[in-house]
């Protein structure tokens, strides 16, 4: 039987939508169920911050999550496929009446994506202090927290609304099918295969 972790919140519809077309039933976790059963297959319903912790320590065999997520954690997992769905980019935000400068003696970056902010300014050998928040990025830079913030960005609305405007893009990010490693040679038939159909679903979509 192959565990496959689902991811709940933003590219969860368009996941589910994917996986109905290809196993042609009804994803339904009716009744507030996290876990759904089926002849060959198991599927977990989960946050999707939290589907790479599932599959690294082969609690599913393989998940779908964000290269943003995976970016920020860091964990060993085999990238199986790219989806090409829940398309966002990881930006560099500032305020809208303001040029982007890297080359300010003293940087103040606010962010939830530590990580991803850290690899990118220390590669450029930029020195900056890292804020980590969790919620209303927007704000730092309008508050005089941050000089600028990393975030998510889909449309640039949200911060368009703040006074924000995205400066620099720093990762193209979509939803892809990843495998525990273990998993991926003890099972490497069942997971190729589901690949396959999965190839050919994303193919016929783009």
């Amino acid at each position: 039987m192959l565990t496959i972790a689902l991811p709940k919140g933003r590219i969860a519809s368009e996941t589910i939508e994917i996986f109905k077309e290809v196993f042609k039933k009804d994803f339904d976790f009716a009744d507030r169920k996290l876990i759904l059963q089926s002849e060959d297959f198991r599927f977990l319903l989960v946050r999707n911050q939290d589907v790479p912790t599932y599959v690294y320590h082969q609690a599913a065999d393989i998940g779908v999550v964000g290269l943003d997520v995976l970016e920020e954690q860091g964990l060993d997992l085999v990238r199986v496929l790219d989806l090409k769905i829940g398309r966002c980019r990881v930006c560099i935000g500032i305020k809208e009446s303001e040029e982007l400068d890297l080359n300010k003696p003293s940087l103040k970056v606010a962010t939830k994506s530590v990580n991803i902010a850290r690899n990118f300014f220390a590669q450029r050998a930029i020195p900056v202090e890292i804020i980590k928040l969790y919620g209303s990025i927007e704000l730092a830079p309008l508050v005089g927290l941050a000089d600028m913030i990393v975030d998510i960005v889909e449309t640039g609305e949200t911060m368009k609304q703040n006074g924000l405007k995205p400066a620099l893009t720093i990762l193209e990010s979509s939803a892809y099918l990843v495998a525990n490693k273990n998993s991926f040679y003890s099972k490497k038939d069942e997971i190729l295969s589901l690949y396959e159909s999965l190839s050919t679903a994303v193919e016929s979509r783009n």
